[in-house]
């Protein structure tokens, strides 16, 4: 009898951390898109890259990418180690903004050159931003980092406050 309550309670707080982790990506890529939306028009950029070249395809595989690496965050934090690292909600807002910038450095620093030389890109489509030359390429960079930031921030704190929410049947210690 204790397995298979220990069986559901692993499923449970499986099933439960997927759920934290999608809606909590779901919650943040929306912080995110709207960060590329408003500062720099990038939307269409990031639908482009998809073969979806508007702001609406921009948003959905953007919102689809963001659920996706909310996933990723609840099978990573969910790790023993890393959960016992994050038991409080700073420290999962912590790790939100590490796991952010990496996703940053490696979204634009790896992948974006990538999606770029296959789709035959050379350059940014312009006019990304109503401003000229580097004083424009600047303000794609400063949105491109902040919208990385806010990811993260709100990823962190999103989950927290999710896991907290936690089913009852879910963090009974005994059998």
């Amino acid at each position: 009898m204790s397995q298979r309550h220990t069986g559901t309670r692993v499923a449970n707080l499986l099933q439960f951390r997927w759920v934290a982790g999608a809606v909590s990506g779901l919650i943040a890529g929306v912080g995110m898109g709207t960060v590329f939306h408003a500062g720099a028009n990038l939307m269409p950029f990031i639908g482009a890259l998809y073969g979806w070249p508007t702001v609406v395809g921009g948003w959905v595989v953007h919102l689809v990418n963001s659920v996706v690496a909310g996933l990723l965050f609840a099978v990573i934090i969910s790790r023993p180690i890393l959960r016992e690292q994050t038991a409080s909600t700073a420290e999962t807002v912590a790790a939100g903004v590490v796991y952010a910038a990496a996703i940053g450095l490696v979204s634009t620093g790896i992948l974006l050159p990538i999606s770029m030389n296959v789709l035959g890109v050379q350059s940014f489509p312009e006019p990304l931003v109503p401003l000229p030359g580097m004083l424009g390429t600047f303000l794609v960079i400063v949105s491109v980092g902040v919208a990385h930031l806010v990811y993260g921030l709100i990823l962190g704190t999103a989950y927290a406050r999710v896991k907290s929410y936690q089913a009852p049947e879910t963090t009974v210690a005994g059998g």
